[in-house]
């Protein structure tokens, strides 16, 4: 069955599915560890999984990898990536990271722009980049090119 990797990839955990399709966690647990279920639970699987029942009774999926992702992400997507993290397999808790940074930064320096002017611009400057940040954040979960997405 591929119900574990259904669930992996929409990032639910066996209690979150449980809990949304009304079954046991149990239930869940002995699915995906090959025993057979009934038509009813597979067919609440099936409806929050928004495939259908066949779809859950393949022996296996065929889901593209984290690299086949990253591969088949526009050139200006990934060259954009690796210019700005010198890195070939971003990381989202490092994007998550810097926007956080220079936010923060960015509003304690537009607060100590009251004090000084030059505080200010660079407040402003380091808002900007955590903006640039956020749009990185976007672009990467359009694409989910996200090399750590399968420990978040």
């Amino acid at each position: 069955m591929v119900l574990k990797q259904l669930r992996v990839s929409r990032h639910l955990t066996q209690e979150q599915l449980a809990e949304m399709s009304g079954l046991n966690v149990r239930t869940i647990q002995r699915i995906e560890s090959g025993h057979n279920a009934s038509l009813e639970s597979l067919k609440c699987l099936a409806s929050v999984l928004e495939v259908n029942v066949d779809t859950l009774q393949q022996t296996r999926l065929d889901m593209k990898t984290q690299k086949e992702l990253w591969q088949a992400a526009p050139l200006w997507v990934r060259l954009w990536f690796a210019l700005n993290y010198l890195n070939l397999t971003p990381s989202k808790r490092a994007t998550v990271r810097a926007l956080f940074t220079c936010h923060i930064s960015g509003y304690v320096f537009c607060v100590l722009g009251l004090i000084s002017q030059p505080a200010l611009a660079g407040g402003i400057i380091m808002l900007g980049v955590g903006y640039f940040f956020n749009f990185c954040l976007w672009l990467g979960n359009k694409y989910s090119i996200w090399s750590d997405a399968e420990h978040t």
